[in-house]
């Protein structure tokens, strides 16, 4: 593991190549502003899923689905260091425990907040879901504009990817499925 320092010491060598002086006044402290700002947008690697999890509640027998929809995150692109955003669909089917919905909004982050690809934050959510809470189905559907599409190569600004995991009933049971889009597509709520 590299040291703060040293962290600090690669962020101004990117600074000169891109530059070519990083002493200028505005960049000086640039470094550290960096690495401030990367142990937020990383904090990923410092959470632990069963921990988030683990905080359960008696469902008291509910049996139906259970989603939090419109979660928007940012990642980061592991390819060429871009940012992602998006937003991320998050179910399951409780058997007997329910788990606060601010416990939904963590384990994306905690996936999110990592060097990534879409797919794995996807899959990353919804094997936690199965994991720690044995649902009857966990369901993660993630739908994320991509900056290394939008700034660089093709250059599309409205391209968006949708990547989902669909496990237990959703994946066996078309009714499931069809439940749980007609969810996420219902009217948001006025604020």
């Amino acid at each position: 593991m590299r040291t703060r320092e040293e962290a600090m010491n690669a962020v101004k060598t990117l600074l000169e190549y891109i530059e070519g002086d990083s002493s200028r006044e505005g960049l000086v402290n640039t470094p550290k502003r960096v690495i401030d700002s990367f142990e937020e947008i990383y904090a990923g690697y410092s959470m632990d899923s069963e921990e988030v999890l683990s905080s359960t509640f008696n469902g008291e027998g509910y049996d139906g689905i259970v989603l939090l929809r419109d979660i928007e995150f940012h990642s980061t692109c592991e390819h060429h260091l871009q940012p992602f955003k998006g937003r991320a669909h998050v179910a399951y089917i409780p058997t007997e425990r329910i788990v606060g919905i601010s416990k939904l909004a963590r384990i994306v982050e905690l996936h999110a907040r990592r060097l990534q690809n879409q797919e794995r934050i996807t899959k990353g959510v919804a094997d936690d879901l199965e994991t720690e809470l044995n649902p009857l189905g966990a369901a993660v559907i993630i739908e994320a504009a991509h900056g290394c599409m939008q700034c660089r190569g093709v250059s599309k600004q409205n391209a968006v990817m949708t990547t989902s995991a669909m496990r237990g009933v959703f994946f066996d049971k078309t009714e499931a499925r069809t439940e749980l889009m007609q969810l996420i597509r219902s009217t948001p709520l006025s604020n």
